[in-house]
């Protein structure tokens, strides 16, 4: 299968790069600075370019069944500036599945109806910024005609990976306090052969 992976460069990026590879589908990555990506493998095609860039967005899409983003907010708006880029490009070329990884502020809240987490007392992050950001994404992708995924870790420290952990749609699973990078990457990428979670947020944790 071909792959398109965004954010390729970060920490869950770059684990889906070697789930994606391990599991021999080729996989291609638009980087900035591909130089930070330092694998050798006859399956990885590495184009530079920028996601804020739609020429460079349709350039990568091409031959392309499934889009993995793992684009963080990095204290900008590339976020929110990409995604109507990202989603024209994918209609445009026919592809329908995106997995885009999330956070757990933009799950539903427990103690407040009709709030995200981030909009409630439930969350404990001081700043709202990136949960806004990644809420516009939210708000974007249901407006698309695109089969999307949400993948909505909790504090995410990198630590190992540990195979079994607890998801939920649309919550953070109760009491859910962090998931590792490796397991959040992994779950996001077991998406790709899962109809599980269309057109849905799901939140993880251990």
């Amino acid at each position: 299968m071909n792959i398109l992976i965004l954010g390729a460069t970060g920490r869950v990026g770059g684990q889906l790069v070697t789930y994606g590879l391990q599991d021999r589908h080729h996989v291609t990555v638009l980087a900035r600075t591909p130089e930070k990506i330092q694998i050798n493998n006859a399956n990885l095609t590495i184009i530079q370019g920028n996601v804020l860039n739609k020429d460079d967005i349709v350039r990568s899409m091409y031959g392309i069944v499934v889009v993995i983003s793992a684009l963080n907010t990095d204290g900008t708006t590339t976020l929110s500036a990409s995604m109507p880029l990202i989603i024209e490009a994918m209609e445009y070329e026919g592809i329908q599945r995106i997995i885009t990884i999330g956070t757990a502020g933009i799950l539903q809240s427990r103690t407040t109806p009709n709030s995200l987490r981030y909009q409630s007392s439930e969350s404990k992050q001081k700043s709202t910024r990136a949960a806004k950001e990644h809420h516009k994404v939210y708000e974007m992708l249901k407006q698309s005609t695109l089969l999307w995924t949400i993948v909505c870790p909790t504090y995410l420290p990198d630590g190992e990976s540990v195979g079994t952990y607890r998801v939920e749609g649309d919550f953070l699973p109760e009491n859910g306090v962090e998931i590792s990078v490796p397991d959040t990457a992994e779950f996001a990428f077991s998406q790709i052969k899962s109809s599980d979670y269309l057109k849905s947020r799901v939140g993880i944790a251990y």
